[in-house]
């Protein structure tokens, strides 16, 4: 199969997996190190995960959104509010426009590259919160990449209908370590159990029937 697609790698579950899911087509996985807590325990597991696909792996700095958004992802562990991602509170780990500033560049990068497509995983339990990850920035993302680029570069969102869960599920049966992949909005060394991720990532292996491989401080 042709190699025709870049995907964009945090070094969590879900772009892991995607890696995974689709490793025959990914020619280069790009993470972005924008500031944030968990940037860099991020990139060091979605390192790991390339060495072990034998996928190229890039990072590209965006250090302007640190220094200029306002979010509490960019502002220090003390600043991130613990709860489920549906709750309200979460808000404030928006980074406005991330995935579309992060997009912008992963197809100019595909097209430079002479790639076709690039590949994100968001979910639908990003939807609530996260203005970046729901259908219709997709749609209206892939048709702008579509339109601004000469070969026509598509954006491809396997995962958008499907749950964490679900996700979970699809990499167990590929036999993805799911211990080297992190979440935690506070970057500790262990995943602290209460922030966002952390709540969705536990529930996520609770809704998929497995084991939960994660060390929590609680």
């Amino acid at each position: 199969m042709e190699k025709d697609s870049i995907l964009i790698l945090s070094g969590g579950m879900d772009s892991v997996t995607l890696m995974h899911y689709r490793k025959d087509r990914i020619a280069l996985a790009v993470s972005f190190d924008y500031g944030s807590n968990h940037n860099a325990r991020e990139i060091e597991c979605a390192r790991k995960q390339c060495e072990c696909l034998g996928i190229e792996h890039l990072v590209i700095p965006l250090t302007f959104m640190s220094k200029y958004f306002k979010s509490s992802l960019l502002e220090g562990a003390d600043s991130i509010p613990e709860g489920y991602y549906t709750a309200m509170n979460m808000k404030s780990t928006v980074v406005p426009f991330r995935n579309g500033i992060m997009l912008a560049v992963a197809c100019g990068l595909a097209e430079s590259r002479g790639l076709r497509h690039v590949m994100m995983a968001n979910h639908s339990g990003d939807h609530s919160i996260y203005p970046d990850c729901r259908p219709g920035f997709v749609n209206a993302m892939s048709e702008a990449m579509r339109e601004g680029t000469y070969e026509g570069v598509t954006l491809e969102a396997a995962f958008t209908g499907m749950t964490k869960g679900d996700i979970a599920r699809i990499g167990a049966r590929m036999g993805v370590e799911y211990a080297d992949t992190y979440s935690c909005y506070k970057g500790g060394e262990k995943h602290c159990g209460k922030c966002g991720t952390c709540v969705e990532r536990k529930e996520a292996f609770i809704e998929a029937g497995l084991p939960d491989p994660t060390i929590y401080e609680e």
